[in-house]
């Protein structure tokens, strides 16, 4: 298989030759070789790299989350330009003087995950300038065809969630942003660099590629597996395993027993997963250097795992045994200042509210599968790979 970078590299930057490039990508962005975008740009003798942009967790991905990075310079006086800080998109005046810009970020297959719309800010800004876009586009490490979890309602608008997609999307970051300008109106002048020999069926580790970390708490594929439904703990006074070497696999809080919760969670069925109780100390984030009981959570069977409706299983069961412990997150949250950053996480309010009332997460979750199904039959028409 062969990813967008390879393929661009092959035709010798050829489409991109004596233009002033920006160029919005982080370290974690490499060829198949595992050599970073940035250095196969900067090496390439007739490309001219003007600008660099880079996403949240800063151009090394090495900031940790909701950590603001400046602008700052690369090497020799290279202007690198923050798109998660003071401003989440370029300006017109970033843009002024650039030909075109070239995109290659890691998206991990999550809605939540904040690198596809860094992307499309870009597009959108871009395609107001008359810029053109090349976007190198990567596999969706969890599949391309799996969809899971509600649309995002209006009002619901976030950095996490800034169009109405799916939580799980099961489409790369060239398809989203090939749709979302077609249906928003944006009409970018944006060409995708597909992939080579990519199956929609494969998952991350099915495909021969080297896991090269996103962000500091993104370690592992498993961790991008588990996710879409552990990063809701985000949205509670829980750990979701921050300041542990297994973010989000792990979950926890120093008033929860962890025997009881995993017999708890058992109960529940919750399938393609085996949970293991556990105890750890987050060097980090919540409860730092605190001892938390929680468990850990090992995918058993990939195809059966629904992640979405496992994360909020853990919710309603924890907010069950600890009704006087457990407790929402209230906002600032990924500079959204009045909504909760549960509601802005799930694109609505309604689901918290179910969960309150001690609504079922089995009839929760149908409530979303009509509008599910309206978004699979419309996407079709941008999937660009069979």
């Amino acid at each position: 298989m062969l990813l967008g970078i390879d393929r661009f590299v092959r035709t010798d930057f050829n489409p991109v030759r004596g233009m002033e490039l920006g160029l919005l990508s982080s370290t974690s962005s490499c060829d198949s070789k595992l050599d970073p975008t940035i250095s196969l740009f900067l090496r390439a003798k007739r490309v001219k790299l003007n600008t660099l942009f880079a996403p949240e967790h800063g151009l090394y991905a090495a900031l940790q989350d909701q950590v603001a990075a400046p602008d700052t310079l690369y090497g020799k006086g290279l202007s690198v330009r923050s798109m998660y800080g003071k401003k989440r998109k370029p300006g017109r005046n970033a843009l002024k003087n650039l030909d075109a810009i070239v995109i290659d970020l890691l998206d991990i297959g999550t809605r939540y995950y904040t690198f596809v719309w860094s992307a499309m800010l870009m597009v959108k800004e871009a395609a107001a300038a008359g810029k053109k876009i090349f976007l190198l586009d990567r596999p969706n490490p969890l599949n391309g065809l799996t969809v899971q979890g509600p649309l995002i309602e209006a009002g619901f608008e976030s950095f996490v969630g800034l169009y109405s997609i799916p939580v799980r999307h099961g489409m790369t970051i060239g398809e989203i942003c090939t749709m979302l300008s077609h249906r928003h109106g944006i009409n970018a002048d944006l060409r995708v660099v597909k992939l080579q020999g990519w199956r929609r069926d494969t998952y991350f580790d099915e495909n021969r590629l080297e896991w090269t970390v996103p962000s500091p708490n993104m370690p592992h594929f498993t961790t991008a597996l588990v996710y879409p439904g552990m990063c809701l703990l985000e949205g509670t006074n829980v750990s979701e395993g921050r300041g542990t070497t297994r973010p989000f696999e792990t979950f926890g809080a120093p008033w929860i027993d962890p025997g009881r919760l995993v017999r708890e969670l058992d109960r529940r069925s919750i399938r393609g997963i085996g949970l293991r109780p556990t105890w750890f100390v987050p060097t980090f984030h919540k409860f730092r250097g605190e001892l938390c009981g929680g468990a850990q959570i090992c995918v058993t069977n990939r195809h059966r795992f629904d992640p979405l409706i496992c994360g909020l299983e853990i919710v309603h069961t924890i907010r069950q045994l600890y009704p006087k412990r457990f407790s929402w997150r209230q906002p600032p949250y990924e500079f959204e200042k009045k909504r909760m950053p549960f509601d802005i996480l799930l694109g609505n309010s309604w689901v918290r509210q179910e969960i309150e009332e001690g609504t079922s997460i089995e009839k929760i979750s149908r409530r979303w599968m009509t509008e599910l199904r309206e978004f699979r039959t419309m996407r079709k028409k941008y999937l660009l790979y069979s």
